[in-house]
């Protein structure tokens, strides 16, 4: 049976009215205004990063396009050289170049021409130890594949493919399942070993891994960076993370297609990070799609930086436990994030879009706008909040998270696996102000299941073509 409802309605219809008028006035009983104008406002604030207009031929450093020669001191003189005369374009033309790590400097352009292919080493030697982040957590660890540390203005564009190579016979297996290759008395990463330290308040200069603790690098990681640019390239098979800008301002992600079916292959993770447009891109993945992060547990609260003013455009979202998700990592907190014209559809995308934390993540989830989003086929739910998102065993603390404030305009759902909206506050927490508007759900088991739940709106909302009414106690 489904659990009992428990659910408080307050808005009144002058207050409802309010609330649905784009850039009207703040209502007095909730504090919720549906304000689609500042979408605008970051949009035109985030330019592309301005790269001088020079230019160098990777070939020019010695570089080989076999597939086969180690092409990473190519790379490093190619950056270098650029580097040295104040930045520019650095060309790599068509072929297969094998290399190690890519560490990028600032106001340079990597770009790689059609039919040009980097094939990364998997070698974990060829890796050395830098300053990054695991699961929303730092640490000193492996590099990420391509690495740009404290830089500005810095892009990697063309229509080129960056290949990780990951796949069940190495990186993938460190995850510790079966599924991924993984076998009795093999080796598993420390996750663990990294999390008590960053409870116990060990510096992360000092949270030294790498080598024995088989902790998976990000693929593509902009770390503390300003006036940063992926476009229209196409990455396939990540070792972990796929897009990782951790903070970061002024963020454009455009024209990007992720494939990548690995254990954590998140398409791309905003964490820390403010004014960020993801947009034009496919993601299908073995994890989130999209998931916007703000640390995790301690660390998060320790670097306490708010992940905001993040925008979602134009995107094709396939495989993946979530289209759009914000979590679990977020004990910073994340606001104003506007999501539309988006495309959903795989019997392997678990929900549309999610929000999920617990009680040791804690952090303030507000102002989720989404709207103009066509959904084929998801196996749970259309929207779906957790607050007992539990994963890595015992997830209780004494961090309240709050989570309010998701509207959701001219939605189309062809199929809506078991529910329209599963959400699931806490008691001394509820999940506040959810509005769905112009929204149609079709083949889906239940309307709803909401425990501790406020002010839930469906104004013009068909599921399973009968108009649902807003539900009162």
């Amino acid at each position: 049976m489904l659990k009992q409802i428990k659910l408080k309605v307050t808005l009144s219809c002058f207050s409802l009215v309010v609330l649905l008028i784009s850039c009207g006035p703040k209502s007095a009983q909730t504090g919720f205004t549906v304000d689609w104008s500042k979408m605008q406002q970051i949009i035109d604030n985030v330019k592309e990063p301005v790269i001088p207009n020079r230019t160098y031929s990777l070939l020019d450093f010695g570089a080989i396009a076999d597939g086969k020669f180690d092409n990473t001191d190519a790379f490093k003189k190619a950056i270098k050289a650029c580097s040295d005369n104040g930045g520019g374009k650095i060309v790599v033309p068509a072929g297969k170049y094998y290399t190690g790590p890519i560490h990028l400097d600032s106001n340079i352009n990597l770009h790689l021409e059609e039919n040009a292919e980097i094939l990364f080493s998997t070698n974990p030697a060829d890796y050395p130890i830098v300053h990054t982040s695991f699961e929303g957590t730092e640490l000193m660890n492996y590099s990420p594949l391509i690495y740009a540390y404290k830089k500005s203005n810095v892009s990697v564009t063309g229509k080129g493919t960056i290949n990780g190579q990951a796949k069940n016979e190495n990186w993938w297996s460190w995850c510790g399942k079966k599924i991924y290759g993984w076998q009795k008395d093999a080796p598993v990463q420390n996750v663990k070993r990294l999390m008590d330290m960053a409870e116990e308040g060990v510096p992360y200069q000092e949270r030294i891994f790498g080598d024995g603790f088989y902790i998976r690098p990000n693929f593509v990681e902009f770390f503390e960076c300003k006036n940063v640019m992926l476009k229209d390239i196409k990455i396939i098979d990540a070792p972990f993370w796929i897009i990782h800008p951790i903070k970061s301002v002024n963020v454009i992600i455009d024209g990007v297609t992720v494939t990548s079916h690995g254990p954590n292959n998140d398409g791309c993770d905003p964490e820390y990070c403010k004014n960020v447009i993801i947009r034009n891109c496919s993601f299908n993945t073995g994890d989130d799609c999209i998931a916007i992060k703000s640390g995790r547990d301690n660390d998060g609260r320790r670097v306490n930086i708010v992940s905001e003013n993040i925008v979602v455009q134009n995107c094709k979202m396939f495989d993946g436990h979530g289209g759009v998700t914000i979590g679990s990592e977020v004990s910073s907190g994340v606001r104003n994030v506007y999501v539309e014209n988006c495309d959903m559809d795989s019997p392997e995308l678990d929900r549309a879009i999610r929000l999920k934390t617990n009680t040791r993540r804690g952090g303030v989830l507000e102002n989720i706008f989404v709207r103009n989003i066509r959904v084929g086929e998801v196996k749970e739910s259309v929207l779906g909040i957790d607050m007992f998102y539990s994963f890595h065993g015992n997830q209780t603390g004494n961090f309240m998270p709050v989570i309010r404030n998701i509207y959701m305009e001219n939605i189309t759902v062809k199929n809506g696996g078991k529910f329209g909206i599963l959400a699931k506050g806490q008691q001394k927490s509820p999940i506040k102000n959810i509005i769905f508007k112009n929204v149609t759900i079709d083949k889906v088991e239940s309307k709803y299941l909401l425990e501790n739940v406020e002010n839930v709106q469906f104004v013009n909302t068909k599921i399973n073509g009968a108009k649902v009414e807003s539900p009162i106690n």
